[in-house]
């Protein structure tokens, strides 16, 4: 077993196990929109309210899936990065298992208590029987996603980025294909969308645990090393549970917003519907690019390679901070244009609130690129608290200000909330670097 991010050039290496993350989170991002398109332009208004409903409980329980499998790839990374292939095996068995079983307990959970959770989130009378169709067949495919996630996280934590993308490439064609026959040809409505979503998350899920087992049998853990530890379970429920807990606490954190702009009228809550849309979609890269760094945090740590983890550190800042202004520059200039992808120009109240958001946010993204590097580097070094502490404190952060001082100051609060809560977070995380981690906050922007 070899590694890309163990040697070589620190800033080639970063980029290009990157880039696969990247262009893997932009191909799901644009699937999103197809598969939006299709329900509502194919089915009607109450089938995209039903699957738009649903989203935000998707991405929740997604949230808990990808950051119990992003911890134990932490783990792997640095057993990897130690040659201590034998502990990384058995933490593969460990952790496979106990995920594993959590997985099938959350989908469970959601599909006994589905009528609660519908009722919880006030589903209307009018789409209720649709989302509850459609949300019975996704929530039958959580433990697929957990399938994908889980794999992936293997194979990223031993460098391999590519494998990942090509599945989740095929599986997105997959489901656009599947939409339309299960819509236009089997009039199937949004049952058939989640059947298409179900299938292709099989897909994905079977394919990556099949090809882990038969090409890549070098990471198979021996019979004798599929037994449970409780030092090395305890372990891997440390760097999962925490890093769980960090995804669970983001989108909770965006559930709460999200209901205080929604006091404000349906002007706001659409352009702050469209605004958040185009402001994900610019940073995204820099959150793939965050985790990309805690894996190479993670293996370098583990080979303890104190002063590759610094180079590192230096060359993530400066491709981070590139990146920051080369966005900002263009969702500040080119705010009311993005916002008419989303927004008839000629509702100019919406516009101009959509405007004012992505300016404000636009200006500031060098705060959560810093951020996300924050959490990655903190994560590698097995410190997920940290990263927990940092996520608490900027969401945390913009809960209050934007609670407390959001009736009287209006709206503009609850957007300038969002950088002081990233920039408060970056304060600490550095702090605390230079005070407690000064063998690896150091400069040395020489790259090799």
């Amino acid at each position: 077993m070899d590694s890309q991010l163990l040697r070589g050039s620190v800033s080639k290496s970063l980029i290009l196990f990157s880039l696969p993350m990247i262009l893997g989170n932009l191909l799901q991002q644009f699937y999103n929109v197809a598969d939006t398109l299709i329900v509502g332009q194919c089915i009607g208004s109450d089938a995209l309210a039903a699957v738009g409903s649903s989203y935000t409980l998707m991405t929740f329980l997604n949230s808990i899936v990808l950051g119990l499998c992003m911890g134990s790839g932490v783990l792997f990374s640095m057993y990897f990065g130690a040659k201590k292939f034998d502990h990384m095996k058995q933490a593969f068995f460990v952790s496979f298992v106990g995920i594993g079983v959590l997985s099938l307990i959350l989908e469970g959970f959601c599909l006994i208590w589905m009528d609660p959770i519908l009722h919880l989130l006030n589903i209307p009378d009018s789409i209720y029987s649709m989302t509850q169709d459609y949300l019975f067949v996704i929530f039958l495919g959580i433990f697929f996603t957990f399938l994908y996630n889980y794999f992936a996280s293997v194979l990223r934590a031993l460098s391999d980025s590519r494998t990942p993308l090509v599945f989740l490439g095929i599986a997105a064609v997959m489901n656009i294909v599947l939409d339309l026959v299960f819509i236009l040809v089997f009039n199937l409505s949004v049952k058939g969308a989640a059947i298409a979503t179900t299938l292709s998350q099989v897909f994905s899920g079977l394919g990556m645990m099949f090809y882990v087992f038969k090409v890549r049998k070098d990471l198979m853990p021996a019979r004798s090393q599929c037994h449970f530890s409780f030092p090395l379970l305890k372990k891997v429920a440390d760097f999962s549970l925490l890093t769980c807990l960090q995804q669970s606490v983001m989108n909770f954190g965006i559930l709460m917003i999200q209901g205080l702009v929604n006091q404000f009228g349906v002007i706001t809550m659409s352009a702050f519907a469209a605004a958040v849309k185009i402001d994900s979609f610019a940073y995204m890269p820099l959150q793939d690019f965050g985790n990309a760094f805690s894996t190479f945090i993670a293996q370098n740590h583990g080979a303890q390679q104190a002063d590759r983890i610094r180079k590192g550190l230096s060359r993530a800042i400066l491709i981070a901070f590139v990146f920051c202004v080369v966005i900002s520059s263009l969702v500040f200039g080119f705010a009311q244009p993005l916002m008419g992808l989303f927004i008839d120009l000629s509702q100019t109240a919406i516009i101009a609130q959509g405007v004012e958001y992505l300016r404000i946010e636009g200006s500031c993204y060098v705060g959560i690129g810093c951020l996300f590097l924050l959490y990655g580097y903190y994560r590698g070094i097995g410190k997920a608290g940290m990263s927990l502490a940092l996520t608490i404190l900027s969401l945390g952060t913009r809960v209050v200000l934007s609670y407390a001082f959001a009736n009287t100051f209006g709206t503009w609060i609850i957007w300038w909330s969002i950088p002081i809560g990233w920039f408060l977070a970056d304060f600490v995380g550095i702090l605390y670097g230079f005070i407690h981690e000064k063998e690896y906050f150091k400069i040395s922007f020489k790259d090799s």
